[in-house]
């Protein structure tokens, strides 16, 4: 028997949180990520995990925040704790090694290709893996090729969002790049729930079609969301950037290539010299007739 299905079973409020979840999971780990290109090379691993479970923990909150509105009609519907986690360490682990390919390998065509496409691979293992962590009197069936179509989705979101995450400097464009990101992995989820159909089996026990709470099991990445944009906030660098950010002969100014950390500026004069570059620094030549 065909199961009617409705993913809106509190209308547009848990798309909007959901949405909301994967923008702030997004802007998080963008912003660590491109902050990871220019710090030292002892803390650059930090900021890179710090974003990949950022986006890791954003994208299984808002799949599961829309599961809230999920409901199959006649039947009640439960989640396996193990499998549902277990998408969500997935979920955090092909997201960091997309976003560790970029943080060392800089922009370059093959980094993004490959991250982005381990990134997107990773973001809709964690939605099929999630949902099969479903529990129902039933048996769930995909239409191929709208899942597909969800794959190639994810990808190019995460190829995009890595980009983005590398090249796009200042706080306004990256809090733009999360809102499309937000848009894609969303459209994602909501592409690969029309692929859904659910045969319920004939000795079924009517429930009342709702799902078991998902709350509880949201508490914890939510926080460590707030806990990490904490951490964004405190850091003057993270948020407002530097001065010379456009200023091309800047350290990592627009002449800077992204992923190449910047050398050290030393003043060749003055009192806040450094007195080793006196010695390091080669003698300009002496004009003719001064010797």
């Amino acid at each position: 028997m065909q199961g009617t299905i409705d993913g809106f079973s509190y209308g547009a409020v848990t798309p909007v949180a959901a949405f909301l979840m994967a923008c702030l999971g997004a802007a998080l780990g963008l912003r660590c990520t491109n902050r990871s290109l220019r710090t030292e090379r002892s803390f650059k691993a930090g900021w890179l995990a710090l974003g990949a479970t950022s986006i890791g923990s954003g994208i299984w909150t808002m799949h599961f925040i829309a599961m809230m509105g999920f409901s199959v009609d006649g039947v009640s519907i439960g989640y396996d704790m193990p499998i549902t986690f277990a998408s969500l360490g997935v979920a955090v682990a092909m997201v960091g090694v997309g976003i560790f390919i970029v943080g060392y390998r800089g922009a370059t065509r093959m980094a993004l290709v490959t991250g982005g496409t381990i990134t997107g691979l990773g973001v809709a293992t964690m939605h099929y893996l999630g949902m099969a962590g479903m529990r129902l009197d039933g048996q769930f069936e995909y239409d191929t090729v709208t899942v597909a179509l969800s794959v190639v989705i994810a990808v190019v979101a995460a190829t995009t969002a890595l980009w983005a995450a590398v090249s796009v400097h200042g706080f306004l464009p990256s809090l733009g790049a999360s809102v499309v990101m937000g848009v894609a992995v969303s459209g994602m989820h909501y592409t690969g729930m029309a692929a859904l159909s659910v045969h319920l089996h004939p000795d079924a026990v009517a429930g009342d079609g709702s799902s078991a709470p998902l709350v509880p099991l949201l508490i914890g990445p939510a926080c460590f969301l707030i806990l990490a944009a904490v951490v964004v906030m405190f850091d003057p660098l993270m948020v407002m950037g530097t001065p010379d950010w456009n200023d091309p002969g800047a350290p990592g100014g627009a002449g800077q290539k992204p992923g190449i950390p910047a050398l050290r500026q030393v003043p060749r004069f003055g009192t806040h010299a450094d007195p080793a570059s006196f010695h390091s620094r080669p003698r300009d030549p002496a004009p003719p007739g001064e010797w």
